[in-house]
């Protein structure tokens, strides 16, 4: 393991440890409907990542590890855009929101109420949305 794979993970797969576990992957186009659906019940967070990107690796792990939201409030989404792009050309359409990597979007009655990028990715700032 290089250096950089010890600072910012390896590449090619979401952080390591109890983080990783509380993902749902998004690999196909028609889950964006189930997610609609879902979100009629529960908030849902999806969270798009780029392996390639050191930024986007430092903003997910911060995320994941300061991540405190009880499961039955919240169904959060992994997407890996570089191997789903076409996913999140249809996310920023079905959404109307811009793309941006990392990104998180909070989706509730089939809407998205908030997303954010880069630095301004922040767990604490989604858990006071989501419970209030």
């Amino acid at each position: 393991m290089s250096f950089f794979d010890k600072i910012f993970g390896d590449s090619n797969s979401k952080v390591s440890g109890s983080g990783a576990e509380m993902w749902n992957d998004l690999t196909e186009i028609k889950q964006l409907d189930e997610i609609v659906e879902e979100s009629q019940q529960i908030p849902v967070i999806i969270f798009k990542h780029s392996t390639r990107c050191a930024v986007s690796r430092m903003a997910l792990k911060q995320f994941e590890q300061e991540y405190a939201i009880d499961a039955d409030k919240v169904k959060p989404y992994f997407l890996d855009l570089l191997a789903h792009r076409d996913i999140s050309n249809e996310i920023a359409d079905r959404f109307d929101v811009m793309h941006q990597s990392p990104q998180i979007i909070l989706i509730k009655e089939g809407k998205a109420i908030y997303d954010t990028s880069h630095s301004a990715i922040d767990a604490g700032v989604v858990q006071r949305i989501v419970y209030s």
